[in-house]
């Protein structure tokens, strides 16, 4: 980073828990991908229900990965505004509406890129927002804590992403083993985690493996 962004990095540093007395340095390796000011989008993993039969959904997986973040996010910004029905199109993630969306609307806006319309909720009045979050679905208005991905995959008794990598180890396997396809793997089978999920809690059987597809 340039002098006036590591003072500016410096100053979040402070303000962070640090009860292992890490130096600013090793906070930035630590954290700061997970602030959009100071990460970077190297993957975007996404998926389609599908209808085979009535009551029968399948789902479509594929993932945006490489180096260049702003084709990235083109890439994304096309399948949303393009290929998919904008109408009728609902986003969901776990966690999503703290993390996901508003993370990649800031990077959105810092590779001057316009938001993609089902992103921006800017104006909108809350029934008008395309969102579903499975934390928050999970959480039935509880506010006090953070419940991941992973422990609601156990409880529910759904096959894990986490083989080999989690969210933890991206920066390491990305900077260090330089292997992006172990980071597109992992997120394309986050997504197929948290549809079972999005499933479950709607009280639908979770999907039949011969009828999800991964691109």
């Amino acid at each position: 980073m340039n002098e006036r962004f590591k003072k500016q990095w410096e100053r979040k540093a402070s303000l962070l828990k640090n009860d292992d007395n890490l130096s600013s340095e090793e906070l930035y390796y630590d954290r700061a991908a997970i602030y959009a000011e100071f990460g970077k989008i190297i993957c975007i993993a996404v998926g389609l229900f599908t209808r085979v039969e009535e009551d029968r959904p399948g789902l479509r997986v594929k993932a945006f990965s490489g180096h260049d973040e702003k084709e990235i996010l083109l890439e994304f910004k096309d399948l949303m505004e393009i290929k998919l029905d904008k109408q009728n199109l609902i986003l969901c993630a776990h966690n999503g509406k703290e993390f996901d969306f508003p993370y990649l609307c800031r990077r959105f806006l810092v590779n001057e890129i316009d938001i993609p319309n089902v992103l921006n909720i800017s104006g909108k009045k809350p029934w008008e927002v395309q969102h579903f979050d499975t934390m928050e679905m999970w959480k039935f208005g509880d506010r006090k804590s953070y419940t991941s991905l992973d422990l609601l995959a156990s409880l529910f008794n759904i096959e894990s992403s986490k083989v080999g990598i989690d969210g933890s180890m991206v920066n390491k396997v990305y900077y260090e083993e330089k292997d992006l396809d172990k980071i597109t793997t992992y997120c394309k089978q986050d997504v197929v985690v948290t549809a079972n999920l999005l499933l479950k809690l709607n009280m639908k059987p979770a999907l039949e493996p011969e009828l999800i597809h991964i691109i």
